[in-house]
């Protein structure tokens, strides 16, 4: 294995054994053409969890939404975000997921309750959710906000049925049409003696980016108004394409939770006979970015009659619904000052 840092001689030595939680760390297979990213969670998946009483069934899919977003918001190169949303007609009909870059991670999943419990009810005995019937259909939509100088770039995918590692294939091979796969996985980790359990995240990320751009084909989509029996056209994979789809239909969800297997000893073992370049890892934190002034400048959009809706008991309280948090604020701070805000504005 060889490593990269900011040094310009890389050394080549062993994997490093130590697991670490909460970081991503990008590498480089030489040998298949192929760049990728490894995201462990730990801590800071705990972190986003706590802050709402979520079923089991929610936390592992908002933790696969987390190990995602981590793992395509990580790869940004700017100071912006990149936003994973879906809207479904499914029991968890919305997910929000906003990595802040470098590191900064959020997120949020409305669910119905009375749905979930019925759709649990109706599984055999020992059975879990699968993530597609959660979602149901509708759409997901990922975004990147560079602020307010740039435009927004986003691009959106149907779900149907599916879960999230198949709608993040959809997504590159519409948007864009670089190969790419993505392994995801969650679990819950029970503690001796009683002690609350925690949870874990791990992701895997591989995508072909050859030198020479003949050789990324990329499968053409169905067409949708082929007439029925018609044969499609088929595209041959590169052979390196092919060689590490392979060796990604091996990795188990075990390994990319496993707290005592490091990202470098996972990537060692599914690549060693190609060679596997890893970067300088970066961190994951799990930080909303709400304050009592950012509420205050959404309160100010407000025209003085909604402004005055919201009040109650001579108050308005808004609460985050990334992580929970109440500002209170009195009706004249909000309400009064809004009107002065108009007149200045208007004179």
């Amino acid at each position: 294995m060889t490593t990269h840092s900011a040094s310009p001689s890389p050394a080549s030595r062993g994997p490093d054994p130590r697991a670490v939680d909460d970081r991503v760390t990008p590498f480089h297979i030489d040998g298949l053409d192929v760049r990728g990213r490894v995201v462990r969670l730990g801590t800071s998946l705990d972190a986003v969890l706590a802050h709402h009483d979520y079923p089991a069934a929610v936390k592992r899919l908002l933790g696969e939404a987390v190990a995602l977003t981590v793992l395509l918001g990580s790869t940004l190169k700017i100071q912006g975000r990149f936003i994973l949303q879906t809207r479904t007609d499914g029991p968890v009909d919305l997910l929000v997921v906003d990595f802040a870059a470098p590191q900064d991670v959020r997120a949020y999943a409305r669910f119905d309750l009375e749905r979930l419990e019925a759709m649990q009810a109706a599984l055999p005995a020992g059975a879990g959710f699968d993530s597609g019937a959660l979602l149901g259909h509708g759409h997901l939509a990922m975004t990147i906000d560079q602020g307010l100088s740039v435009n927004r770039y986003q691009g959106v995918v149907a779900l149907a049925g599916e879960g999230l590692e198949a709608a993040a294939h959809q997504y590159f091979t519409q948007s864009e049409q670089i190969p790419t796969r993505v392994r995801l996985a969650v679990a819950e980790e029970m503690h001796p003696g009683g002690a609350p359990s925690s949870w874990r995240a791990g992701g895997l990320m591989v995508q072909f980016l050859p030198t020479e751009g003949g050789r990324v084909r990329p499968v053409d989509l169905h067409p949708g108004d082929a007439p029925e029996g018609m044969d499609l056209p088929e595209t041959d994979e590169d052979d390196a394409w092919v060689e590490t789809l392979s060796i990604m239909g091996t990795v188990e969800d075990v390994e990319l939770v496993d707290a005592d297997l490091s990202s470098e000893r996972l990537l060692f073992r599914l690549f060693h006979e190609r060679g596997v370049r890893v970067f300088d890892t970066e961190a994951v934190v799990a930080k909303c970015s709400c304050s009592r002034e950012r509420v205050m400048n959404v309160l100010s959009s407000f025209t003085t009659e909604e402004r005055g809706s919201l009040v109650e008991d001579g108050k308005i309280a808004v609460t985050c619904e990334f992580c929970g948090r109440t500002y209170d604020f009195k009706a004249e701070e909000v309400v009064e000052g809004g009107e002065a805000d108009e007149s200045a504005a208007q004179g």
